[in-house]
């Protein structure tokens, strides 16, 4: 079911009118606010709108940390869940704290904090783990160049990537797959 008109004008202005009629889900984020959420806009066509306060919490979206729809103070257990979700699903892309925080519905201060406090890493330190992990298995996977995998997977910078990789695995990433390979021949 689209959004109508007056739903997404709503969601637009921050309308605090509609507080307590209805709550809209992003799909991307599987996050939901109130209308009057000032997060980051969401594109119209992943939105859901709900008119029963409980049922985004049945369908699977978890709660925004920043405008709080159901009143009560968000488990910072199921943000740090809704946290690195983001990061599994969109470690390719430019992801900066401050689009982290938008993405998460968070102060991106506060979620680096909250997120070392549960995890004793920061965002960014996972990111780099991820990346990594995929590069990992698309150096085996694959013969693409090392600059073309370091940018699919994220990182535009190649010496950084490189530098990254050799911290992380002992080793550079060319050297990888060639050890590697040959295992995998053998």
């Amino acid at each position: 079911m689209s959004v109508t008109d007056i739903e997404w004008a709503a969601i637009k202005n921050n309308d605090k009118t509609y507080d307590g009629i209805f709550w809209y889900a992003v799909k991307s984020t599987k996050i939901f606010c109130r209308p009057s959420c000032p997060s980051k806009m969401p594109n119209r066509h992943n939105i859901t709108v709900y008119y029963d306060k409980n049922e985004p919490g049945q369908r699977g979206y978890r709660q925004c940390k920043r405008c709080q729809p159901l009143g009560e103070p968000v488990d910072n257990e199921e943000w740090i869940k809704t946290i690195n979700n983001i990061l599994e699903t969109k470690y390719a892309q430019k992801l900066s704290l401050e689009d982290l925080g938008h993405l998460a519905h968070g102060s991106p201060s506060y979620l680096r904090h909250v997120y070392k406090n549960f995890t004793g890493i920061t965002p960014q330190q996972r990111l780099i783990e991820l990346r990594l992990q995929a590069a990992k298995k698309e150096l085996l996977q694959s013969n693409l160049a090392i600059k073309v995998i370091a940018g699919k997977v994220g990182i535009e910078n190649v010496s950084y990537f490189i530098k990254k990789f050799r911290e992380k695995y002992g080793e550079s990433p060319l050297h990888y797959r060639k050890s590697h390979a040959k295992k995998s021949d053998s």
